[in-house]
């Protein structure tokens, strides 16, 4: 894999102090039918610390994101939380920013190519703000305040 994007996710589910990943993992195998978690990191609250946990290897093509052919051309990365529901904490954000700042560097990304899911989704045609495609990584997650996190291109 030779990413170009990095997609950013939520898990639609509530993030507490105790590990849910497997919990994801889980259903993506058992449920999905797929061979791992669809993400290749996640950034969950574990106690009172948000940890960053890896998912797919780099050199498999991820599950997290079919429109605009992002399994294949993206980074997925998934906060934990339903960000529809409240906002990310800041906290979990710096960690994220933490894992798409390496991403960037490693890939040479340009941080107008770290998009949500729903930014994938208007790339196919599907508009997230009329109701035709989801909104991840939530109404509630800005965009443009985590792009103002990230470097400008490396």
């Amino acid at each position: 894999m030779r990413p170009q994007y990095i997609v950013l996710h939520h898990s639609l589910t509530q993030d507490g102090q105790t590990v849910s990943w497997g919990a994801i993992r889980t259903y993506h195998i058992q449920t999905n039918g797929w061979k791992d978690i669809g993400y290749h990191f996640g950034v969950e609250l574990v106690g009172d610390y948000y940890e960053m946990l890896i998912g797919r290897t780099l050199s498999e093509d991820g599950a997290h994101c079919k429109e605009a052919d992002m399994n294949r051309q993206g980074i997925g990365i998934c906060l934990v939380g339903n960000f529809d529901v409240t906002p990310p904490s800041l906290k979990q954000l710096e960690t994220a920013a933490r894992i798409v700042t390496w991403a960037m560097k490693e890939f040479r990304i340009p941080r107008e190519q770290v998009i949500g899911h729903r930014d994938a989704g208007l790339m196919a045609g599907f508009d997230w703000k009329q109701g035709l495609f989801k909104s991840c990584p939530g109404v509630q997650f800005s965009m443009e305040a985590f792009h103002a996190m990230l470097p400008p291109f490396l």
